[in-house]
Formats: C-alpha cells, structure tokens, sequence
C-alpha cells in the first residue's frame, strides 16, 4: 500500500509540476519536521502528499476544525493530527510522552499555526523536540522553484533563542524569512 500511495503522490507531484528532495542523510525516524512558508491549504495537501512519497510514516497536525466528515477520514488516512490550536497547555507534555512511548515518530507541523501573516511563529515545536530530546528537521516548500527541499537539522540545545537564530539562518539561506519578533542573540562566554 506504501509503495502504491508513494506512486500516486509521484504523479500527483508531477502533474502539478513540483519536484521534491529526497530524504536527507541527516534524517530521523524520531524527529519534528518543521515547514515554511504555509500561506494556502495546498501547501498542506503538498506537504501531505510528500510524507505518502517518501513513505514516511509521519504525523501532521492540522488545524481540529477541518475534522469533520467526509474531509477527516482523508485527513487521518494521510496522517493527520488534529490540533485544538486554543488549548495549548498540557499539549506539549502529551506530544513529549508519545515520543517516549514509541520506537518511530515522525510530528511534522508549521510553527506560523496560520495561513494568516503573522509577525512570529510559535515555538511549540523546540519545545516538544527538546522534552522528547530528538532533531529538529527544517523542511521548506519552495514556491519559486516548485520543489520541496530539505535545508537542515538543529538538535535542540540549551536556549531557545540561539536555537531559534539557527533556525532562521537555514531559512534565509534557502531565501525565505522566517517571522520573528526581535531575539536577544546570546552572549558570548567570555
């Protein structure tokens, strides 16, 4: 069935005229996926069709409210996670406890949250990838070359704020700006 659904993402990809990277040697069958830019749902359905293409078994959060019938039994078919974006507290701890319970886990999320602009992202992600103490995997939709294009791994260290500027230097190197308000970059030990 793997093999099938890769096939079908294949020609999915190339009848809308986007290539892809293959997975990188730097990948992780423990891992949060991160991606940028999400602006329209098709990046959703390209992303989704992605993880069918690799055949990796991932899970993708999306937004709780697109759960209804008959659009949830092919959201949770192609790995979907709903998300009560309003109930944040104690989400991160579940997310960290299914890491610990599983020998595979892929989460692949978008850390804006919206298709709206917004002036910065949500750091959920560092934070269920530091409790779960897995990489951190920087996956970039490039809509100027129609091609989706892995540009990195962060293991998440000790400071949010540096992890994040390395984040953001992966992004601006692929030419894409990540929305960030202003970060302290850390001190430098003297």
């Amino acid at each position: 069935m793997k093999t099938l659904l890769s096939w079908i993402g294949r020609i999915l990809y190339f009848s809308i005229g986007w290539t892809y990277d293959p997975l990188p040697e730097y990948w992780d069958k423990k891992s949060v996926v991160i991606g940028f830019p999400h602006t329209k749902n098709m990046d959703t359905f390209r992303a989704l069709t992605y993880i069918k293409i690799a055949k990796v078994n991932a899970r993708l959060l999306v937004k709780a409210s697109w759960f209804f019938f008959p659009m949830s039994l092919l959201l949770k078919g192609l790995g979907g996670l709903p998300v009560e974006r309003d109930k944040a507290s104690g989400f991160v701890g579940s997310v960290v406890a299914e890491f610990n319970k599983r020998d595979e886990l892929v989460l692949a999320l978008v850390p804006e949250g919206t298709r709206k602009q917004v002036t910065t992202i949500k750091t959920g992600f560092w934070h269920i990838a530091k409790g779960a103490n897995v990489p951190i995997i920087c996956w970039y939709l490039d809509n100027r070359a129609k091609r989706t294009r892995w540009i990195g791994r962060i293991d998440p260290g000790e400071s949010l704020e540096s992890d994040l500027l390395k984040i953001k230097a992966l992004y601006e190197q692929a030419g894409f700006s990540i929305p960030l308000k202003e970060i302290k970059k850390p001190e430098s030990p003297a």
